[in-house]
């Protein structure tokens, strides 16, 4: 299973997954985190668990600039600081009260994510453009297998379907798991992509059944 350190970028999610005015829950080493864009389309990666009862964040709603857990309605900037607590609507939460929030970088249509500043910068796909994010029910090495060709340090397979050149950008999310974002050709037809759809669906089936012949999972 790839490994990622704290200051190296996992592709979380893509831009087009996380519109203004909403949540999602997204993978980071070793915990989940709440990914969210405010109304005026400011990005932020806050951790999970709300400071105050520990339910999670990614369950809750963004009104403004803020996000609310849905269970008492404590409200965080994207800074983490915690801007209201609606059962003492006088009271200034003290600046102890926040989220830990991780670095977030949006670049190319795909949202990165580190838990510790980076020193470089998240890789760069020219020309290459996101079609989809799928979860596959298997691991890397199973996904290597199905695409015939191998993942390198960055987690990305460069293949052929259906006589198109992709990208595979994966994360494992466990063992048995890995989130897969694919990148096509920005020139390529809507026609294409709609193919290139169908035959990704048939590439996450083989390497389940991979997978599953292996009893890897």
């Amino acid at each position: 299973m790839l490994r990622y350190k704290n200051d190296q970028w996992v592709p979380v999610a893509l831009s087009a997954d996380v519109p203004k005015a909403t949540v999602v829950p997204a993978w980071i080493p070793d915990s989940r985190i709440a990914l969210w864009r405010s109304q005026s389309g400011v990005l932020a990666a806050s951790a999970e668990r709300c400071p105050h009862r520990g339910m999670r964040l990614s369950y809750g709603f963004v009104r403004g600039e803020t996000l609310s857990c849905i269970y008492h309605g404590w409200s965080f900037a994207s800074d983490g600081r915690c801007q209201r607590i609606p059962a003492h609507p006088g009271l200034v939460p003290p600046e102890t009260i926040h989220l830990h929030n991780s670095v977030v970088n949006e670049r190319d249509g795909i949202i990165w994510v580190a838990r510790e500043q980076p020193s470089l910068e998240p890789p760069t796909f020219p020309s290459r453009i996101p079609l989809k994010t799928i979860m596959v029910e298997a691991g890397i090495t199973a996904l290597e297998t199905a695409a015939g060709a191998k993942a390198d340090d960055n987690g990305v397979i460069s293949c052929t379907l259906a006589g198109e050149n992709i990208c595979l950008l994966l994360v494992a999310q466990s063992a048995c798991e890995t989130l897969t974002h694919i990148l096509v050709d920005q020139d390529t037809p809507v026609s294409t992509r709609i193919t290139l759809s169908r035959h990704i669906e048939a590439l996450r089936r083989t390497a389940e059944a991979i997978d599953l012949r292996k009893d890897a999972c």
